[in-house]
């Protein structure tokens, strides 16, 4: 049985040169999207709904009684209720409830891998990777590793994070992608260190300056939230 095929992709600009249709996209969005969305479905959220406009997050929060979050550049954004820290959902605050989110890069990606035609999304992140893998192994599908940027500009959390996944899954897909190995041999060479490493990183001192260096140890930290988002109806849910 011949093997589906797995890419990374390094930012949403590149995306358009892959062809999405009938795989996987797996959207990762380290610090700190998809570490939240993971956290807030692990504690028992009903959904998070992802936007990409401020105006929408309102919007839905009003109609479906939700909480709406979002920030840029570390505030929560005028008009919205709440941040975009995995810390700021715990069971019993999140438990039954509808999160609405928008964040600055990957709730883009997201809308940008369904309307190139995605068979399915999923949100990858540290705290859920085992899931994201184990999903990635048994469905047989292509796979596309789509790391959310900054700004579109390439950055090292969420290709470390690709990296992770690629080790894990390596033997059930065929990689002849540069991206891919690069990531894979980026975490081999970092995985025992990599509180240190993130220190490193051009997002860990954006967020560093606003007292969030527990959020983002936290973000490279596997399997504390240990489930798979899944997009359907546009609707986030376990």
């Amino acid at each position: 049985m011949e093997k589906p095929v797995l890419h990374t992709v390094l930012s949403p600009r590149l995306l358009d040169i892959y062809d999405v249709s009938n795989s996987i996209v797996v959207i990762i969005d380290v610090f700190r999207a998809t570490s939240t969305i993971a956290t807030a479905l692990y504690n028992g959220a009903a959904r998070v709904i992802p936007v990409d406009s401020v105006d929408k997050c309102i919007e839905l929060g009003k109609t479906t009684g939700g909480i709406t979050a979002g920030e840029r550049d570390g505030k929560v954004i005028p008009g919205l209720s709440y941040g975009n820290s995995p810390a700021e959902y715990p069971r019993s605050f999140i438990e039954g409830k509808t999160l609405v989110l928008t964040t600055t890069n990957g709730t883009k990606l997201l809308h940008m891998a369904l309307n190139c035609g995605a068979a399915e999304v999923v949100t990858g992140s540290f705290p859920n990777l085992g899931a994201v893998c184990d999903h990635l192994k048994q469905q047989h599908k292509n796979v596309i590793l789509g790391c959310s940027a900054w700004k579109d500009k390439f950055n090292l959390e969420d290709a470390l994070f690709a990296g992770a996944v690629i080790s894990e899954v390596k033997d059930h897909f065929t990689i002849h992608c540069d991206s891919s190995l690069m990531a894979n041999d980026m975490y081999e060479l970092h995985r025992a260190d990599m509180f240190n490493f993130i220190r490193r990183t051009t997002h860990w001192h954006r967020l560093a300056s606003y007292g969030l260096e527990s959020d983002l140890e936290y973000c490279v930290t596997p399997n504390s939230a240990n489930i798979l988002p899944v997009y359907k109806n546009g609707d986030l849910v376990v």
